[in-house]
This record gives structure tokens, C-alpha cells and sequence, in this order.
């Protein structure tokens, strides 16, 4: 996979990856899109939300482009919105596909979603293909979501090859240990302190919603995580068939799957 220097060069006045950050996300002006959103059924009796940019194109072979959000983003994130916005101009067929509670209303199941999920996102992108058999697929994964693409089109270049013309990941932590363990130093904490504001609470109604969880899952430690080790060996981990934290990095990092990728697949 060549290296490709980018030619991108931040303003003097916005120096350091923190100020970027936060800037484009509270001060730039986002777009306004209009959605249509679909519910759609998952195979294990749950559901996730589709939102689809509007206007869509009435032609069914108009390219489409399939968006993957960030940890608790949503289609209203707003490199979402920038993104949708910019498919509408070109004419494109845009949707951003929910992770599991992140489109407003806690999912059924127990389980929610993970960095790793790429039997999902593959069940997305099939659904999508068999509604728009002739139109070019493609899939943009910003952060988590774009770990799972890079996952998905590595562990499973034939299934990507067969799905997408080409898919884009920007700013995902394809490494998780390096990634959660620099979410525990400085000012990054700041980040985990914002994400865990938003998850604490849903894993807390999920505990309400199915008792059982309260034989796995320690109430009161999870109230007070303050970081993300602790977190998803409270909850991700259990939940989700991993043994530990550790474990749900190591198995769910794309790093070590970008070596067999076959799809154009542009890294950012």
C-alpha cells in the first residue's frame, strides 16, 4: 500500500491535532441535510437505523455511498452532515448506517456494537447491494467505523472485492491498545471523558432492560469508569465474546489486516 504525502497544511492560528478537532467540530459551520430514515431488521430479531441523504437520485445505477460513523456519532455528526452534503452535489446516493443505539432509541439486544463488528457492516453493505444491484458501491468509515472497514477489507478482501468499487478510513485507530492508551494520557482525556458521558448511560438502561446483565456486570463500577480499559472489560468485552479489554483490542485492531487488502482502500 504506497504512502501518499499529503499536500493539506493547517493554518498558523489552528496549529496541534486538538485545536483542528474541536474547531471543525463546534465552530465550523455544518451543512443542513435532510434524511429519510429506514428501519431495518437484523438477522438476530434487533434493528439498526438507516438515514438516507435527501434529495436521493431517481436513477437506481447513481453511485452509492455507504457512511460508517465514529464512536457514539450518528448522521447528525458533523463530518456526517459534511459528507452527506457533499454526495447530494455530486449527485450521489448517500445513507449513514447506525451502530446499534446511536441513532436515538436503545436497540433491543443485549449486545451493542464494537470496533469490530464486521458481520454487521457486511450485512449492511449486502442489503444495500441487493437494493442497488448496479450501482457502484462505496464506503466512507470515519474513527471506529473506519477500523471496521479497514478490518472488514482486509480480513475479508474477497467479500469487499465482491461489494465495493473502493472504501475510504479516516482518523480510525486501526491500532485500539495504542489508540485507548493515548485516550488515557493528557489532555486526550478529555475525549474518553466525553464518550463515556454518552455510553455510561446507555449501558445503564441496558442493564434496566435485560436484569441478567446484572449478574455480569458490575453496576457500580461501570458508573464509575473513567477510561476506556476499564469500560470494555466492564462491558464490551463480556458482552461481546472477548475475554478482556486486551483481548477485544488486540482481535478487533485492522493494523495488522491492511497487508491484505484488495480494494482500493484510501487510509487517512
Amino acid at each position: 500500500m504506497p504512502i501518499v504525502v499529503p499536500d493539506y497544511r493547517a493554518p498558523r492560528w489552528m496549529a496541534g491535532a486538538h485545536m483542528q478537532t474541536i474547531f471543525s467540530a463546534k465552530v465550523c459551520k455544518t451543512p443542513k441535510v435532510q434524511y429519510r430514515r429506514e428501519r431495518w431488521d437484523t438477522p438476530d430479531d434487533d434493528f439498526i437505523d438507516v438515514d438516507w441523504a435527501t434529495p436521493e437520485p431517481a436513477d437506481p445505477k447513481t453511485p452509492v455511498l455507504v457512511h460508517f460513523h465514529g464512536l457514539e456519532g450518528s448522521s447528525h455528526s458533523h463530518y456526517a452532515l459534511a459528507l452527506m452534503d457533499e454526495t447530494i452535489r455530486r449527485g450521489w446516493r448517500g445513507c449513514v448506517a447506525h451502530f446499534r443505539s446511536c441513532s436515538g432509541e436503545i436497540n433491543r439486544q443485549i449486545r451493542t456494537y464494537h470496533g469490530g463488528d464486521i458481520d454487521e457492516m457486511e450485512w449492511i453493505l449486502r442489503t444495500v447491494k441487493s437494493r442497488y444491484p448496479e450501482a457502484p458501491l462505496y464506503a466512507v468509515g470515519v474513527s471506529l467505523g473506519g477500523n471496521q472497514l479497514c478490518l472488514l477489507c482486509g480480513k475479508r478482501p474477497k467479500v469487499a472485492k465482491e461489494l465495493l468499487e473502493a472504501g475510504v478510513s479516516i482518523a480510525a485507530p486501526v491500532d485500539l491498545v495504542a489508540g485507548s492508551n493515548l485516550l488515557k494520557q493528557g489532555f486526550n482525556r478529555i475525549y474518553s471523558e466525553v464518550f463515556l458521558n454518552s455510553l455510561i448511560p446507555k449501558v445503564l438502561k441496558k442493564m434496566d432492560m435485560h436484569p441478567e446483565l446484572n449478574k455480569i456486570i458490575d453496576r457500580e463500577a461501570i458508573e464509575k469508569c473513567v477510561n476506556f480499559y476499564d469500560f470494555d472489560s466492564l462491558f464490551t468485552a463480556p458482552v461481546h465474546g472477548f475475554k478482556n479489554a486486551m483481548d477485544y483490542w488486540t482481535k478487533c485492531s485492522a493494523k495488522p489486516w491492511l497487508k491484505y487488502v484488495e480494494i482500493p482502500l484510501l487510509v487517512l
